[in-house]
């Protein structure tokens, strides 16, 4: 097994605050390692999600405190309903793929070594080949550009469907092949196929829509009090959480003057810092992952949850 580093623990358990008695949920249980942190902190209950099988075997290891519970995380009311749970006093979110995931080369998540083009956290839904192998030109630009933030996107969308017209990809190898030759090296040493790979995959675990669901349910789980934090990894995740936050916090907050006037509720959340928090320079020095994370955290008022857009 990797091992597997969470990022930011010190600063997850600032901002949450974990009180004995107190019921947590961490919606993104990976391998363990804030949901660890978390039972160290006080003598609490972590209701712990993952979609990712092998997550839930490790979760089954570590004690009678912990139960841990195979789903996503933006169903989180409905799998705690059925546990008997309503409220809760805090929410964490680590999004994106873990390490270990990402070390694994039979989870077809990385271009830096050969694998089945497979990229689902959970066993469910397409893979990540039969969307390369199925999609229209025009639907792949979209998704890499979109999802991916490729510039070249419509250049790797074309490679794909000539090279596929060959032989359809199956490997991860194959197609970062393709896009290697189409994208050339950033200055920064990016791989080429950094970006193209990271859209397919949040397409593929549609990992956009289940943070705006998650967002929404631990907005109507938390107790008055309770807590919410959430670490992105790139810019898309964080700007949907650091629009969530504002506009609950402050109406005005983030709300573009060309729409239409933000809804009437009352303020759900009190933010804990306006601004993200930042990994700390050593941990950022140690661990690369760690270098593009982000923490936005909040505190539940004790009014409503908004009503959800239709």
């Amino acid at each position: 097994m990797s091992l597997h580093i969470p990022i930011m623990t010190n600063e997850v358990l600032g901002v949450l605050d974990p009180r004995d008695g107190g019921t947590y949920v961490d919606g993104t249980f990976g391998r363990g390692g804030h949901s660890r942190a978390i039972l160290a902190a006080a003598k609490t209950r972590v209701f712990a999600i993952d979609r990712d099988p092998e997550a839930i075997v490790i979760g089954s290891e570590m004690g009678d405190r912990l139960q841990i519970i195979e789903g996503r995380f933006g169903d989180m009311r409905l799998l705690l309903a059925g546990l008997g749970i309503e409220r809760i006093d805090g929410v964490l979110l680590d999004l994106g793929v873990s390490s270990p995931q990402l070390d694994d080369a039979a989870r077809g998540f990385s271009f830096q070594g050969d694998g089945p083009l497979d990229m689902r956290m959970g066993g469910d839904g397409p893979t990540a080949a039969e969307l390369v192998n199925s999609a229209d030109e025009q639907e792949l630009a979209d998704i890499i550009y979109n999802f991916g933030e490729e510039r070249r996107a419509r250049r790797v969308a074309h490679a794909i469907v000539e090279a596929r017209a060959e032989k359809p990809f199956t490997r991860t190898s194959e197609l970062a092949r393709v896009i290697r030759r189409v994208v050339r090296a950033s200055k920064d040493g990016l791989d080429p196929a950094t970006r193209t790979f990271m859209g397919l995959r949040i397409h593929v675990n549609d990992e956009l829509e289940e943070l705006r669901r998650g967002l929404a349910a631990a907005e109507q789980l938390l107790a008055p009090g309770g807590r919410l934090a959430v670490i992105s990894f790139h810019s898309l995740e964080d700007r949907i959480a650091k629009t969530f936050l504002h506009q609950r916090a402050d109406k005005s907050a983030g709300v573009s003057r060309h729409l239409p006037e933000a809804p009437s509720e009352a303020p759900s959340f009190r933010l804990i810092k306006r601004g993200a928090i930042k990994p700390a320079a050593a941990e950022a020095r140690s661990n690369p992952r760690a270098r593009s994370a982000r923490l936005r955290a909040a505190i539940r008022t004790d009014a409503p949850a908004w009503a959800e857009a239709a």
